[in-house]
């Protein structure tokens, strides 16, 4: 049967992702001051980051309409998988589920199936669940059968930390609420998030040397992947504006793991948002 993923723009793409028909992004929107920019495929993260940099003005975004998912639910697919950011971090996640809502009712007798995936997460880990729905739906497998394995692989099946050199976005968004935040104010120490089950943010580790920090994240994904086969696994590490710096964590990520597969990708606007300049974004199969 036909099938359609749909996307936030949360979700950082693959050069084949881009490729692929059965994807649809539906976009945040960005704003510095009175610069706004739509977060979808011609979103430029190095003139972006350096407007943010320069600028006095928080980084602000702001989710999809209803409108736009219910939009994206719309054509020949009969099965149709959305999936967003957590809805710990933003509205995306209960925007999508008006949307489904919206489409049902201007399309009563559409018959489609359509599920909204919440990712508990961001970034690769939307990633490499857009992979698992794939995978599973070329496959042959049943509708109902891909939500709950796509559900579990969500919460079991996938890990997500994150390394900033910078949380101020995160904290004047209101998007760490009280984690770390007097840590940050006083200390100014480097810190490693990780994403909990109920998708929230928690301080795993902190450091004050970069280097340190992506060691010490490399241990943790280690020891959470401990007594696995990840032979067949992939590790995505998402990055604003430093790619040297992401290719160092894939090494030592190659040197403390067994991934087989080590991605590197640029964050998409939203996540360079809240990763700030030269942050890391590692999501990983366990």
């Amino acid at each position: 049967m036909a099938y359609k993923i749909v996307v936030d723009s949360c979700c950082d793409l693959t050069q084949e992702m881009k490729s692929w028909s059965c994807l649809e992004v539906v976009p945040m929107t960005l704003q510095i001051g009175d610069y706004f920019v739509t977060d979808d495929e011609n979103f430029d993260q190095d003139d972006f980051i350096k407007r943010m940099v320069s600028s006095k003005v928080l980084a602000k975004s702001a989710c999809p309409s209803p409108e736009a998912f219910a939009k994206a639910c719309e054509g020949d697919e009969s099965d149709v998988y959305l999936m967003t950011i957590t809805d710990k971090l933003s509205g995306c996640y209960n925007s999508a589920l008006q949307g489904v809502q919206l489409f049902k009712e201007e399309h009563p007798d559409s018959g489609k199936n359509i599920h909204v995936f919440n990712s508990l997460a961001t970034s690769g880990l939307e990633t490499l669940m857009a992979y698992k729905i794939k995978a599973l739906a070329d496959a042959g497998a049943p509708f109902e059968e891909i939500v709950g394995k796509v559900e579990d692989y969500c919460v079991n099946g996938c890990g997500l930390y994150f390394c900033l050199e910078s949380m101020d976005a995160l904290k004047g968004n209101g998007r760490l609420y009280n984690v770390g935040a007097k840590i940050i104010e006083t200390l100014r120490v480097k810190l490693i998030g990780h994403r909990t089950d109920y998708g929230n943010i928690s301080i795993a580790g902190k450091d004050f040397t970069t280097n340190r920090i992506l060691a010490k994240t490399a241990a943790l994904i280690a020891k959470d992947t401990q007594g696995s086969d990840l032979s067949g696994k992939t590790v995505i590490i998402s990055h604003v504006c430093c790619e040297e710096k992401a290719n160092r964590f894939a090494d030592m990520i190659r040197e403390n793991c067994g991934f087989s597969n080590v991605v590197i990708l640029k964050c998409s606007g939203l996540n360079s948002l809240y990763a700030s300049n030269e942050g890391i974004i590692v999501s990983f199969e366990k």
